[in-house]
């Protein structure tokens, strides 16, 4: 497929569909995969993964209860192979699948279940035990699952199809050496080896920032279009190549099959090679930049972006679509929900979301008594020619508006710890789902209680009580309807400066069929079939 035929605002559907094998004759199995990645995993547990290196290589190691639909619209049974939620919401039962295994050979059990869940939902261990803080107990009779909820949870169904809810070996993972739950972690992905998880690959081989192996699980349960067991390739290496140019690089020589996070200015070029599938993936993620709401800085003067106005100002002095051009060389989209990604579900399409507008911008300064040279600081990340290009669009973007954009340049963890700390004016950052729910998204950007609406100290009684509500909502259309509102109250606020949302950009040798990046980033080998 090339990206020319491939827009950002594809159909789901559209974009999975290129990559369905085509007939059993037409697949061939074995072969290993090589992976040319951006960066590489440091612990690829479900409930310890906190990073998206990790995160995205879970369910290639790990199998779910339940899991996405190919359009990630639905859920479907996984090793669950059934389930039902009672009428009060307050009970979920599963039937686990008969004969599903882990990649040694041992049977994947209720006790499995319940020892997986209850070490995901445990607030000592992992970040993510908040997505499942309605449980309150995990109980088991031979395959029937039963999960007991404190209040009715209208997201729990999705979290049983993320990444944190992975189910994980009981006796492999009590069997390792070390005093603790981390311990024991640490010395099971240092070790690898078949055994811990049901997904299809496991871990074979690991080197801290240089490279990863994995190699098929033969006891994997899904069966492949030749009706045997998947995946069709024997193994997938990875090679850790943070630079942008050496991953093409080694592309192009035939040296790797995959190239991930491949630099848009580069896309037209690879899509001209005859040699290469460059596909766009359609994502959730956004790129926005938080607006510090409070009313002092953290140096105790006065801020002006206290005033919505002036933050309104800014997104309707912003031309998203020229940022677009220059930054993704229009490999992407404005964002339309003011919260979320188009694809995730519940968004509302508000577009345009602050249409370029100038003399709107001006009039807006103008009623807020905006001085003329104000200076507004932008922290961007050193050394990132997405932020450097985006800085000198805005700074001349805002200059009409009477806003002196400076900038300031420091690394990721100066970033987060300004955007924690309330220590900025406005900064560049991004998001992709983890949740096939919008809870999460949501709750991150606007909820004040979770992270005082992504730092931005934006706090607003209404949102935050339809939050609350929507969490224990189990009626679906009155859902979508708090949804709806809590993006209008947050387009209205503007704690953001809403910018656009990317594709994910893969370059693919010809001779690979079948691979996927999902929606929430996630890399899916297990259709992958090699042309050798």
């Amino acid at each position: 497929m090339k990206a020319a035929a491939l827009a950002v605002g594809l159909a789901m559907s559209t974009a999975l569909g290129a990559f369905t094998i085509g007939s059993a004759d037409a697949v061939e199995r074995g072969g290993t995969l090589n992976f040319a990645r951006y960066d590489g995993s440091k612990l690829v547990d479900p409930i310890y993964a906190d990073r998206n290196p990790d995160i995205w290589m879970v369910g290639s190691l790990f199998s779910t209860l339940l899991e996405p639909t190919a359009d990630g619209t639905d859920l479907v049974g996984s090793l669950a192979e059934s389930y039902e939620v009672s009428a009060d919401g307050k009970t979920v039962s599963l039937v686990l699948r008969d004969g599903v295994k882990f990649s040694d050979g041992s049977p994947v059990t209720g006790e499995d279940v319940v020892f997986s869940l209850d070490r995901a939902r445990n607030p000592d261990l992992g970040p993510w035990a908040g997505l499942l803080a309605a449980i309150s107990s995990v109980t088991a009779d031979g395959g029937n699952i039963t999960i007991s909820l404190e209040n009715p949870d209208p997201a729990l169904l999705s979290m049983l199809a993320t990444f944190n809810t992975a189910i994980v070996s009981k006796k492999a993972f009590e069997a390792a050496p070390g005093a603790t739950d981390q311990e024991k972690s640490a010395a099971l992905f240092a070790k690898g080896g078949p055994g811990l998880g049901s997904g299809p690959f496991y871990l074979s081989g690991f080197e801290q920032g240089a490279s990863m192996a994995f190699t098929a699980n033969p006891h994997y349960w899904k069966q492949g279009e030749d009706g045997k067991p998947l995946p069709y390739i024997d193994g997938v290496n990875f090679q850790i190549i943070p630079d942008d140019a050496t991953r093409v690089l080694k592309l192009t020589a035939g040296e790797v099959d995959i190239a991930e996070f491949i630099p848009f200015s580069r896309v037209a070029e690879l899509d001209a090679d005859p040699s290469i599938n460059m596909n766009l993936f359609p994502s959730t993620r956004i790129i926005y930049s938080p607006i510090n709401t409070r009313e002092k800085r953290a140096d105790g003067s006065p801020n002006p972006l206290a005033d919505k106005r002036v933050r309104q100002a800014i997104n309707y002095a912003t031309n998203k679509e020229a940022l677009i051009g220059l930054v993704l060389q229009g490999a992407g989209k404005p964002m339309s929900s003011p919260v979320m990604s188009s694809a995730t579900r519940l968004a509302v399409d508000m577009s345009p979301l602050y249409g370029y507008d100038l003399e709107k911008a001006k009039a807006l300064v103008a009623e807020a008594g905006l001085e003329p040279g104000t200076e507004v600081t932008l922290t961007t990340l050193a050394g990132s020619a997405d932020d450097a290009t985006i800085f000198a669009a805005l700074q001349q973007m805002w200059q009409p508006i009477g806003i002196n954009l400076v900038a300031e340049q420091v690394d990721g963890a100066t970033r987060g710890s300004k955007n924690r700390s309330g220590e900025f004016d406005i900064h560049t950052y991004g998001w992709v789902d983890d949740v096939n729910d919008p809870s999460q998204v949501t709750g991150w950007l606007g909820y004040y209680p979770t992270r005082k609406a992504v730092g931005t100290g934006w706090n607003n009684a209404d949102f935050n009580a339809l939050y609350e509500a929507s969490s224990t909502e189990m009626d679906p259309e009155k859902r979508a309807d708090q949804y709806k509102q809590m993006q209008e109250i947050y387009a209205e606020a503007a704690p953001l400066l809403f910018m656009y949302e990317t594709p994910f950009a893969v370059a693919v040798s010809g001779k690979v069929d079948g691979y996927l990046q999902t929606p929430l980033g996630n890399n899916v080998f297990e259709n992958v079939s090699l042309d050798r």
